[in-house]
């Protein structure tokens, strides 16, 4: 065998591993050299230069000693002025020779020593090769003028007294000055200020020239009218400043001369001096300067990073930004990369923002533009993304980059990020708050399917308003509309609580009921001190502590409310009992004046259980009486609360054995299996219990699994819900998911159709004739439109064409700008729609953020404007609750005990209820709901002006027939209401009366050829409508399609719909009202045992003939 170790060379002894650890102390030193290292040429030369030039603090202590000494130069002229006494004669000699003391002429000679020596040895450290590069330098010559003359006298003692024009170092002086500027700036490291040196430069040029000229005109009148440095400097001021009074003239030829050449080089010098530094004024009014560091740490300011700053967004953001009261003395920079347009600064220089609102062009990528901002003293950094651009996810880079670049400049700056996109949230996870635009864009248009006009109750929930908003309005439905507007969402702590503090100890429910009884406040929320959790309606077994956090719904704060007790101010004799009628309800009166409500504070005596009861208005000869309405108990009582178990559903009980069995093998509680991007929330469901093929999801096309090839052959037991969009993206995860969540009933459970594309023929496919919503979200390609406002278009004319199509279609979509919800079910000769318009701009005169609100289709909830929720994020700076709260209410995260927003219909059976105060009672002790809102619909059949009129005549008939009201059960109404269509005779009656006033006017010829066109234009609309309508059924027969249930005349042109937010307790209950309801967690409380009965109140869908029976 062979050796190894003789064959393995060793290993040099400088790479032995022992050498290594122990380093090389085995070896001897004698063989190693030390070796120094040198950045530069290690020459004498080399370091005189970076002494003297290359170092900055060492050459800015050079260029101060060079400036102070020919400051100390002039001065040193000036001095030889003072004391020289005035020659006799006009001899030339008097100008070439002056008196100089001893003294004097030697200091003069050493700065003048001191001065040469520097300037060649600068010289010649700063040469190059060309010697005459140097010397025909003007500071050179300059210096060798004025230190020579001094040199040579000290080897010719008869020149000491010959005259130099040292009064000429003021312009090496200011070469001085600005070289010690710049290395000022290079050494402490700041951003240097082209307008702060072009200042500086005018400044110092102006007064060299007229120093210049005081001390020539001095010297070369000499031989003249002899003048004074005062009379020099006052001749100066008169000449430059154009004014010449003419009682001081140079006299000699030579002095003549010399002012004409200081004006010519003044007339040339100034303005080029003028021109750049208005140049850089102009710049600097562009690029918006700097934020003051001192301004930055002794007041509060919020940084806004925007890629593109339009009037509208720049507009929302201050007008909701400084509602708050505290948030008065902030300042607001907006940092935007491109330049400011002509709107924004005509905007911006309206004194009311000129004084607040700073505006810088410049990068949130650059740490000189964040530090421009002052970005690491900002309380807050809100970064918005362009939603106008084609290619959202580029915009959301560039939103990423703007927050990383934030973060790294400023840590401890908390920011406020708005996203498109679903999947970029993960990257901005590091942000205080996020806003996904596509998130709520999609879960409010689910809501808006299931519970009407979500979009807008959230909208006005989000918006800071005083409830000012229709009240100048003749219509009482707007007026009563825009006062419930004004509700927003509030918090305060429980034991610091005038509202809540006496209902500590008790139920939820127990101090909502009762807080909106007594104060009109509609608790909604709490959360605990130890606990970052809001539960929206914890339900009755939660018990309130004295440090937790409520959370309500108010016109203002109760810190803005004052409070008085009307115990001993009743109006009446008749004696008061807890309501047992209308007029004896509680009502909160609201004073607007100055943001403070008064709320009067009513009887909250309990009732005993042996008390009076409510009883149902007697129908005909039947006397039939329901139980009352249950008291609502401090303390839970745990036999009567409702409970659910988790795999169960609350309308099993209601179903054959047959459809329980079915619906239990159809579908499955549980989460979902897959996500479809990072981040998103994890909803508990409905599944089916395995998985679809993909060929079985085309709706139009068979498959070996189905012969299906319309949504009409599949014979779905609900109705359908459509979506139209472009491209099928990740956030419409957040459109299903809401639809199908644990909490609502299997069997209203609606299919959701996904249309890519729209033609007529798809349309039909896929049932548009039998659908309950339609969903239209098809406008990312229109973002590229040259006009931003265009950027609706698409959807604008495609919701227009569905809506000419099928008029009974509920027709559900989303826009970008505001502005442009006016377009949408657009009827250009509709009377009522120019009314509103009209009160728009009034409303919008008046200064209000919600000038839109009364338009039809956003009060109905058919439309919304995603930048709407832009408050959202705004808000969120004071209200830090607001965004979870909000994303509770859609649905978007789900919290364990927190409950969830759903509705109900008022039915006829539920009528005896009467008013929102008992609805509210009934709920919260019968299931723990919490009623938030209502949603009412009206019937609108008259124009603007028989409207008006009608109302009045219905209002007295109202009055007239209040005492057959227990007998009449269908004829239940608020008093806010204006419906038509339940009293044909008084319809009959206001139109009678509106033709009596028409007759007595001017004009009966021009009213009634009005009328008669009128009757033309609805005559040609019914021909129109029939036209389509023909056309929509013969597509229909050529596609094989059944025509049955088209129905082209039912429309949406007779209703309006609106919502009252928290509405007052006396506010009576109207058939099919919709209440938005706050619903405990059923799977808050898991069951002891089988529970004996079900819940009296379900969810009602829109249509669904399931309503709450009460």
């Amino acid at each position: 065998m062979v050796d190894l170790e003789s064959e393995v060379p060793p290993l040099p002894p400088r790479y032995r591993f022992r050498d290594l650890l122990l380093g090389d102390q085995g070896w001897q030193n004698e063989d190693r050299v030390q070796v120094e290292f040198y950045m530069n040429e290690n020459t004498f030369k080399e370091r005189l230069k970076l002494f003297f030039i290359k170092n900055q603090r060492s050459s800015l202590r050079i260029r101060l000693f060079n400036f102070s000494l020919k400051l100390l130069s002039c001065f040193l002229y000036i001095i030889r002025v003072l004391l020289e006494s005035p020659s006799q004669g006009n001899e030339w000699s008097h100008i070439i020779w002056v008196n100089r003391s001893l003294p004097l002429w030697g200091l003069q000679v050493l700065v003048a020593l001191i001065s040469l020596f520097e300037t060649i040895l600068l010289g010649y450290l700063s040469y190059k090769g060309n010697i005459w590069e140097q010397i025909l330098r003007v500071p050179f010559i300059l210096e060798i003028i004025n230190a020579v003359p001094f040199i040579i006298s000290i080897f010719w003692p008869s020149l000491r007294n010959l005259f130099v024009p040292v009064f000429l170092n003021c312009w090496l002086a200011k070469h001085a000055l600005e070289n010690m500027i710049n290395d000022l700036h290079r050494a402490i490291q700041r951003t240097q200020s082209a307008m702060f040196n072009q200042v500086l430069i005018l400044i110092s040029t102006l007064l060299c020239l007229i120093f210049t000229c005081i001390c020539g005109i001095q010297h070369l009148e000499r031989i003249g009218k002899k003048l004074n440095l005062f009379d020099s400097l006052y001749f100066c001021i008169v000449t430059f400043s154009t004014v010449g009074f003419g009682d001081v003239t140079p006299e000699t030829w030579s002095s003549k001369l010399f002012v004409v050449v200081m004006i010519c080089v003044a007339l040339v010098v100034l303005p080029i001096q003028f021109e750049q530094m208005a140049y850089l004024w102009m710049e600097r009014q562009k690029s918006g300067g700097n934020y003051s560091r001192h301004r930055a740490q002794t007041e509060k300011h919020v940084v806004l990073c925007v890629s593109s700053l339009k009037i509208d967004l720049l507009m929302d953001f201050l007008n909701e930004f400084y509602a708050h009261p505290r948030l008065q003395d902030y300042y607001v920079v907006i940092l935007c990369p491109t330049e400011m347009d002509a709107q924004v600064r005509r905007v911006l220089q309206i004194p009311m923002w000129s004084q607040r609102v700073i505006y810088l062009q410049g990068s949130a990528l650059k740490d000189q533009d964040l530090l421009r901002a002052k970005m690491d003293d900002a309380e807050a950094c809100f970064i918005l993304s362009s939603r106008c651009e084609v290619d959202r996810t580029s915009s959301d880079h560039q939103t990423i980059l703007r927050a990383w670049a934030v973060k790294d400049f400023a840590p401890n700056c908390p920011l406020y990020v708005q996203i498109l996109k679903p999947e970029n949230k993960f990257h901005i996870k590091f942000a205080d708050h996020v806003v996904c635009e596509e998130e709520f864009k999609y879960a409010m248009l689910a809501l808006n399917c299931i519970c009407p006009a979500t979009s807008t109750l959230i909208t006005l929930l989000v918006h800071t308003s005083r409830g000012q908003e229709g009240q100048q309005s003749p219509e009482q439905w707007q007026k009563t509309y825009g006062r419930c507007s004004g509700n927003e969402v509030y918090h305060i702590t429980l034991e610091e609580s005038t509202f809540f503090a006496e209902y500590e100890g008790k139920s939820f429910t127990y101090a909502s009921f009762h807080a909106h009884k007594k104060y009109g406040v509609c608790l909604i929320g709490v959360r605990r001190e130890d606990n970052k959790n809001i539960l929206l309606n914890p339900g009755p077994r939660y018990i309130m502590n004295a440090t937790d956090i409520c959370f309500y719904i108010n016109i203002t704060k109760e810190e803005n409310s004052a409070f008085k007790n009307q115990d001993q101010q009743k109006k009446s004799n008749v004696p008061r009992s807890f309501y047992h009628g209308p007029s004896r309800l509680p009502v909160h009166s609201i004073i607007a004046s100055m943001g403070t409500v008064a709320i009067d504070l009513q009887d909250t005596s309990c009732r005993s259980a042996s008390g009076p009861t409510l009883s149902l208005p007697t129908e005909g000869i039947k006397e039939v009486r329901r139980p009352s309405i249950a008291p609502v108990l401090e303390v839970a009582d745990t036999s009567s609360i409702q409970t659910c178990d988790l795999l169960s559903d609350q309308s099993e009980d209601e179903t054959t054995p047959d459809e329980k069995m079915s619906s239990n093998l159809e579908y499955a509680k549980g989460y979902p299996p897959y996500s479809p991007y990072i981040g998103s929330s994890p909803t508990f469901c409905h599944l089916l219990h395995e998985k679809v093929p993909f060929c079985c999801l085309r709706l139009d096309k068979s498959c070996q699994h189905n012969y299906y090839e319309d949504a009409k052959a599949y014979g779905f037991k609900n109705k359908l819900i459509i979506v139209a969009a472009e491209t099928a993206g990740n956030g419409l995860y957040n459109f299903i998911v809401p639809l199908r969540a644990y909490y609502r009933p299997k069997k209203e459970l609606n299919p959701v159709v996904l249309l890519l594309d729209n033609p007529l023929d798809d349309l039909l496919r896929c049932g548009v004739t039998f659908a309950a919503n339609m969903v239209v979200v098809d406008k990312e390609s229109t973002m590229s439109a040259e006009e931003d406002y265009m950027a609706d278009a698409k959807t604008i004319v495609n919701v227009q064409t569905l809506f000419r199509l099928f008029s009974s279609l509920s027709i559900i979509t989303e826009l970008t700008h505001p502005a442009n919800m006016r377009f949408m079910q657009f009827r250009a000769k509709d009377c009522y729609s120019l009314a509103l318009s009209k009160l728009e701009k009034k409303e919008r005169e008046r200064g209000s953020n919600l000038a839109f609100m009364f338009r039809l289709p956003f009060a109905a909830g058919r439309v919304f404007s995603i930048s709407m929720l832009d408050t959202l994020l705004y808000q969120s700076f004071v209200k830090d609750y607001m965004i979870s709260i909000t994303r509770l209410l859609l649905g978007l995260d789900t919290t364990p005990g927190s409950g969830f927003l759903c509705s109900m219909r008022i039915t006829e059976d539920d009528l005896w209820i009467r008013t929102y105060a008992r609805l509210y009672q009934k709920l919260c002790s019968s299931s723990g709901d919490v009623p938030i809102g209502i949603y009412r619909t009206e019937s609108q059949k008259l124009t603007t002006s028989e409207s008006q009129i009608s109302i009045s005549v219905e209002e007295w008939e109202d009055t007239k027939d209040c005492k057959e009201h227990g007998h009449h059960r269908g004829s239940h109404r608020n008093s806010t209401s204006s419906d038509q269509s339940d009293h044909p005779l008084l319809r009959k009656k206001s139109l009678q009366w509106a033709r009596r006033l028409s007759r007595k006017g001017p004009r009966h010829s021009g009213k009634t050829a009005e009328k008669i066109t009128q009757q033309r234009l609805n005559l040609y609309r019914r021909s129109e409508r029939q036209e389509l309508a023909e056309l929509v059924k013969n597509r229909m027969k050529h596609l094989g399609l059944s025509t049955v249930g088209y129905d082209e005349m039912n429309d949406h042109q007779s209703t309006l719909s609106y919502i009252l937010i928290n509405p007052s307790p006396d506010t009576r209950l109207e058939l099919n009202d919709v209440v938005y309801l706050i619903r405990p967690d059923p799977l808050a409380y898991l069951p002891n045992s089988e529970p004996s009965r079900k819940n009296s109140i379900t969810t009602a869908g829109q249509d669904s003939r399931e309503e709450t029976q009460l």
